[in-house]
């Protein structure tokens, strides 16, 4: 029987996570955040009422069969100046779809067929949603408003939050997720990818209760929204916002963890425990290698099927 696998998060660290899932032999579903305001999305979003396209598409290309020109020209910018300029011709597909079609899970699904994609992609909500957070900058906290500005700002993240605050959640994510074997969380921004996803009240509870495997891929490297944060502290801030979530492994690079003990220990709170591997494209670089990260991820899949 084919494993059924569910992959939360958005932008390059989901995109990652889906290259080495596409490789396994199992039934792939990304879920994406659906906050992004920047860029040509930001752009799409500020006079069209659609949930922004630039992360799902991203998705669509990570589990694309399609040839590469068809790929290359899903995701390539126009240059210039003008109204074009900026915007992914991917983008521009996906918000023609999506008004067309009045019904985002709908257009997703026609843009995986024009894609020949492998598996599905779906939104977290069917409506578009922004994030803000209270960030501590030298001992004082601000409200930081929009996704981009949380991603990039200079401070301490101290709380995130939706807004509105009690969205949605497709109901096709919560069906995938109930009928999953495996959840996969991150990599990926963890504020503004990751952890939105356990900000939706029925998405975090279908999560906690799930009878599926839960795996978290943790990052390689510091971002601006989690300066100072160590990966035991990312763990720690998966349990502040669900509580009741329990993980069954970690996956960490070997070259990432700086402190093993303490991301093992943060594992074990979780219910987890910690696998270290080389996933990293080399020992400085920022990015996960997919064929290393496909079998990492394969050994665990495999190790659980065998008790």
């Amino acid at each position: 029987m084919t494993c059924r696998i569910v992959a939360f998060g958005g932008g390059k660290g989901l995109a990652a996570s889906l290259r080495a899932l596409r490789t396994l032999d199992a039934d792939v579903t990304a879920v994406v955040t659906v906050a992004d305001d920047g860029g040509s999305s930001g752009r799409l979003r500020a006079t069209r009422p659609l949930v922004p396209p630039g992360d799902l598409r991203k998705a669509l290309i990570a589990l694309s069969d399609a040839d590469v020109a068809l790929r290359a020209m899903f995701g390539h910018r126009f240059a210039g100046t003008d109204e074009l300029a900026g915007h992914a011709v991917g983008n521009l597909v996906l918000a023609g779809f999506m008004e067309t079609m009045a019904d985002p899970v709908a257009a997703l699904d026609a843009a995986a067929v024009l894609l020949s994609v492998r598996g599905r992609v779906l939104p977290m909500s069917t409506a578009p949603l922004d994030i803000e957070a209270d960030v501590e900058v030298d001992g004082d906290v601000r409200v930081v408003k929009g996704q981009h500005h949380v991603a990039v700002c200079d401070g301490t993240v101290r709380e995130v939050r939706l807004v509105p605050p009690r969205p949605q959640a497709c109901p096709e994510v919560i069906e995938a997720v109930a009928a999953a074997d495996w959840l996969v969380f991150g990599p990926g921004s963890w504020y503004t990818s990751v952890i939105p996803h356990l900000l939706v009240p029925e998405l975090r509870s279908a999560i906690e209760i799930s009878a599926a495997r839960r795996i978290v891929v943790l990052n390689l490297s510091d971002e601006n929204e989690t300066a100072g944060l160590s990966l035991a502290g990312h763990l720690a801030a998966l349990r502040n916002y669900a509580p009741k979530l329990s993980v069954d492994v970690v996956l960490a690079d070997t070259g990432a963890t700086g402190e093993p003990t303490a991301v093992a220990r943060a594992a074990q709170s979780l219910g987890a425990r910690l696998l270290l591997a080389g996933v990293a494209e080399s020992p400085l670089a920022a990015r996960h290698d997919p064929v290393a990260l496909a079998a990492a991820l394969t050994t665990v899949i495999r190790q659980d099927e065998v008790g």
